[in-house]
């Protein structure tokens, strides 16, 4: 291993720090409302939010410190984990049911979500894996599939919860590491062809995905049904126009958009602080994508380049849907902004993967 150190990418660090401050901003003043009625206080939230991104940065100090190929040991062990933890999920009384879906476990209000685990376990494991066997990667049935059918057993537990939007956001990073790794271009095309009539399989065998692609190719038809998530998030954005109304005078977050500090932050965050706001959170997620692929293209060896290639993917691919849904561009699936909607496990592991890709650009090339 190269260990010659250099300094770390400083600039990806601020466009995330950037992007964690306008989130606390915006869990507060999109979370006060709804915080009040159930607990009696504006601030129960935030406060949790902020506990969560203290625990979130020391998560992304720790990792930055940590040389990248000192976690080979664990890769596989967390892998097994994070499939335990997903079987967890779906047995009655242990996973946690929250509208339909089984995604969390724990008591009260400390919950995770082992899907968030599953995405940092399979970068991990299949960067490392990508990384030992590129030999085998030009054969598809020797090299390919064997890593596909290994992978499918975290596509299949996420997707049971049911979670498809995190099932797309891990399907697509791996799909992206294949390409980074070396895989022949007509096996990837063939793969894309197989995975396409799949996915529609499963996005039709169920009644509410049915619902969501019909409301999501006319909302209006379905003003008070599966339309009413996407026409609420329009009508905030469009009220925001160029500056916004101002933070804390939302109206769509006094309990007219559902899921407004979690799913559909964004388009609070659109209408407080109008275009601006909104084009302002896309240029930092693109510095993010931005820094992260230049590191992936200068780390030291494939391994480290296939794992910056992932952690980049994944927060890349997760906002951009998270961003699609909220402005009726994708139907309607329950994805998180990374960094800026309310939660936990996902901050704090996104966190996480930061601080990873901070330690590779302190060994780039």
């Amino acid at each position: 291993m190269n260990k010659e150190r250099r300094r770390m990418d400083y600039l990806l660090l601020a466009a995330v720090a950037a992007l964690l401050a306008i989130g606390t901003v915006v869990v507060f003043s999109a979370s006060a409302q709804a915080s009040f009625k159930q607990f009696g206080s504006p601030y129960y939230f935030v406060e949790h939010q902020l506990l969560w991104s203290v625990i979130g940065i020391i998560a992304l100090i720790v990792a930055s410190r940590i040389d990248y190929w000192r976690y080979n040991k664990l890769i596989f062990p967390g892998f097994v984990l994070s499939i335990l933890l997903l079987i967890a999920v779906l047995i009655p009384h242990v996973g946690i049911n929250i509208n339909g879906a089984r995604r969390w476990l724990g008591v009260g209000s400390l919950q995770i979500q082992p899907s968030e685990l599953g995405k940092l376990a399979t970068i991990f494991l299949f960067a490392r894996l990508f990384s030992l066997h590129r030999d085998r990667l030009n054969d598809l049935w020797k090299g390919v599939v064997p890593h596909i059918l290994l992978a499918s057993v975290i596509f299949v537990l996420v997707l049971a919860e049911p979670d498809l939007g995190t099932t797309v956001v891990i399907a697509g990073t791996f799909f992206v590491m294949m390409f980074v790794s070396g895989v022949k271009k007509r096996h990837l095309f063939e793969l894309g062809g197989t995975a396409i009539p799949v996915l529609a399989a499963v996005i039709f065998a169920a009644p509410y995905r049915r619902q969501r692609i019909f409301a999501f190719l006319n909302p209006w038809k379905h003003p008070l049904g599966d339309g009413f998530h996407t026409i609420q998030a329009l009508l905030a954005l469009g009220s925001g126009g160029l500056l916004g109304v101002g933070l804390g005078y939302s109206r769509q977050a006094l309990g007219y958009l559902p899921e407004a500090f979690t799913d559909f932050i964004f388009a609070i965050l659109g209408e407080e602080l109008g275009l601006l706001g909104t084009v302002s959170v896309v240029l930092l997620f693109m510095i993010v994508a931005w820094r992260g692929y230049r590191i992936a293209m200068r780390a030291p060896d494939m391994y480290s380049s296939l794992l910056a290639t992932g952690l980049t993917t994944m927060i890349v691919i997760q906002a951009a849907i998270n961003i699609g849904v909220v402005t009726a561009t994708l139907p309607v699936t329950g994805i998180t902004l990374p960094f800026i909607s309310y939660g936990g496990s996902s901050l704090v592991l996104s966190m996480a993967g930061v601080g990873v890709l901070l330690n590779i650009s302190k060994h780039a090339m």
